[in-house]
């Protein structure tokens, strides 16, 4: 066990089983492990390739999928211009490639255990990951918690899991979608045309209908720091909310 009392992690191979085109930069990487885990909604995993020089690049990727005894975890994988390992994954990475892999890593930025007041989540972009794999674990699990997300995209054709997400939505009465678009007009009057504001924020807070209990932030710098001044100005506790950045 480490410190914080989670289970110890090691490195382990890892065989890719399928790729799926998501939106036009972000794949989905199936992966089956050769050491199964469970983990809880909103960790992550490190990724390491090693070159045949020796040269090694790791980056780490938040899981996507909902927790499972399959042995098998979805990564869903935004390809960045300048990314070693991104690159890697877009253009050379194909079926039965084995990877280098550990995990279930962090201790923060988790799904509770047994939620009960409202949740609301806000993503931007490729940050929606995390917060995806808490939806899942949400609805595998059969929790009628009242959870809004709040995502930001370029454009709808960017809106990473879009399908999924508008039909959970359909289906559950508790689960409200707001989507931010940001290069072009929305297609649902439930959504806006412009980037995440304050008001935004406290618009979505509303439609709950109660101040959430816990608040789910992952984005660059930039958008976590107004995402959370949001929050805070529409009455959410600070000590409720709790961030994941990406880059800078």
């Amino acid at each position: 066990m480490t410190d914080n009392g989670l289970p110890s992690v090691i490195w382990q191979t890892c065989t890719i089983i399928g790729i799926v085109q998501q939106t036009p930069t972000i794949k989905s990487f199936f992966l089956q492990l050769s050491k199964p885990f469970i983990h809880i909604a909103g960790q992550h995993v490190d990724i390491r390739l090693t070159a045949p020089d020796g040269y090694v690049a790791m980056r780490s990727y938040s899981i996507a999928s909902s927790p499972s005894v399959s042995g098998t975890i979805e990564l869903a994988i935004e390809r960045l211009p300048e990314g070693e390992v991104s690159t890697f994954f877009h253009d050379v990475a194909a079926v039965g490639d084995e990877i280098e892999l550990r995990g279930p890593l962090g201790g923060h930025f988790l799904w509770p255990e047994r939620p009960s007041d409202p949740i609301l989540l806000i993503g931007a972009g490729s940050g929606v990951v995390p917060l995806m794999a808490m939806i899942r674990q949400r609805h595998q699990l059969k929790q009628a918690v009242p959870t809004a997300l709040l995502l930001s995209s370029r454009t709808a054709a960017d809106v990473l899991f879009s399908e999924e997400l508008s039909s959970l939505e359909a289906g559950d009465e508790q689960f409200n979608l707001a989507l931010a678009i940001t290069r072009e007009r929305p297609e649902r009057s439930s959504d806006f045309a412009r980037r995440i504001d304050g008001d935004m924020v406290k618009d979505v807070v509303v439609r709950l209908q109660k101040n959430p209990e816990s608040v789910f932030v992952c984005g660059s710098n930039g958008f976590v720091n107004i995402a959370v001044d949001g929050a805070i100005a529409a009455g959410v506790n600070p000590a409720a909310i709790k961030t994941e950045r990406y880059g800078g």
